[in-house]
């Protein structure tokens, strides 16, 4: 009779937790509607959106939403579209009102793509020069203040103070495909006082990993060097290349965002115009008609270059002003290679080369309009639905 009885109460207790569990299913559905979706569903959903600034409001969803969002793999397969779809980003400052923003364009025809507008300053003071994109992502820096950005979603993130009681400072922007990482590098500026001269370095290397609970760390380098002001580094198979001088001789430094080292290359010509061709850092000039010499890194461990030697085609018949010169920018994913005019144009346009064709064509971006003093256009960026965490 005994055992009977206890027979009965567990059925019950196990009728009642069922019942309760299925009431907190029911209740948890009711607050969160989405949680009832499977996953390749949720993805699919989020694929299907017009822009990565969309998916970027949806972390607000719901819990799950917002780790599916903010996890890795969903970036890294976002990423791997985007790739496909190269855009075209600018930066632009602005003449009467003074104010800076980021737009980008659809490459392969701007004219045809809704364009994604990101103001950034109100004020002339704030307008800073923003490094290239690096797999959709962009750093700007100020004084000790440095500052990554996502132009798809319109979000910035601020970064610990650099510390340094030094005012000059230089950063540099690079990813490390290892350990799947964004790295900063910032390096200050010390004047070195040697019997009656002086010259000036930079010391005092630091390194930001982008991430929750990190700081800048203090690393070693046995080059002493300084990029010149306003000097940009090119990023390429997670290492950042930058010019710089080494005493009074310009030398092409490399800094591997994996090993964190510092080496310095010997430049077979004193250029100061990084481009990337291929896939290879690259030593460019101005460019006018004719003959465009290129110098390629061919290896860096040996230091070895090669001198590539490319006919131009003439291309007055694209080009009004005649005594314009443009600057090599490097090539596109699709082995275009691209130039751009040395001074600003309007509407503002550039020279796409197809170097198997032999044929050049001009590509107008009229949108961004007429009312700009300057702009920094970047080319193969892509969209990122990366969500910037605090890293406090």
């Amino acid at each position: 009779m005994r055992s009977a009885m206890k027979r009965v109460r567990k059925e019950e207790t196990i009728e009642n937790n069922g019942q309760c569990s299925k009431k907190q299913d029911e209740s948890r559905h009711k607050k969160d509607p989405f949680s009832i979706l499977p996953l390749d569903l949720i993805v699919e959903i989020l694929f299907k959106l017009p822009a990565a600034k969309s998916i970027a409001r949806l972390v607000f969803v719901s819990k799950l939403w917002s780790s599916i969002i903010r996890g890795k793999d969903f970036t890294k397969l976002y990423l791997t579209r985007s790739f496909t779809r190269p855009r075209l980003l600018f930066v632009v400052f602005c003449h009467y009102i003074p104010t800076q923003f980021l737009q980008s364009f659809s490459q392969e025809d701007p004219s045809s793509d809704p364009h994604h507008r990101v103001n950034i300053s109100p004020h002339r003071c704030r307008l800073w020069s923003f490094s290239p994109p690096v797999r959709g992502l962009i750093c700007r820096q100020n004084d000790t203040t440095v500052i990554i950005g996502n132009p798809s979603t319109g979000q910035f993130l601020t970064l610990p103070r650099v510390k340094s009681r030094r005012r000059g400072l230089f950063s540099f922007f690079g990813y490390d495909p290892v350990n799947d990482e964004y790295k900063v590098l910032c390096m200050t500026v010390l004047q070195v006082r040697q019997r009656r001269e002086s010259r000036v370095v930079a010391e005092e290397h630091q390194v930001f990993t982008l991430g929750a609970k990190q700081k800048w760390r203090r690393i070693e380098c046995n080059h002493d060097h300084l990029p010149p002001s306003l000097t940009k580094g090119v990023c390429i198979n997670g290492v950042v290349y930058y010019y710089a001088w080494i005493k009074s001789e310009g030398s092409l430094i490399s800094f591997d965002l994996i090993s964190e080292v510092f080496n310095v290359i010997k430049l077979p010509e004193d250029i100061q115009c990084l481009v990337n061709y291929n896939g290879k850092i690259a030593l460019a000039s101005f460019c006018k008609l004719g003959t465009l010499d290129l110098w390629v890194l061919e290896d860096a461990s040996k230091q070895e270059w090669s001198k590539v030697s490319l006919l131009v085609p003439s291309w007055t018949d694209l080009v009004v002003d005649e005594n314009l010169y443009f600057k090599v920018r490097g090539t596109l994913s699709t082995g275009e290679l691209i130039f751009t005019p040395t001074r600003p144009v309007r509407p503002f346009y550039f020279i796409s080369f197809d170097l198997k064709e032999n044929s050049a064509k001009k590509v107008v971006v009229e949108e961004i309009g007429d009312n700009f003093a300057s702009l920094e256009i970047y080319f193969d960026h892509v969209e990122s639905p990366m969500v910037l965490s605090n890293v406090s």
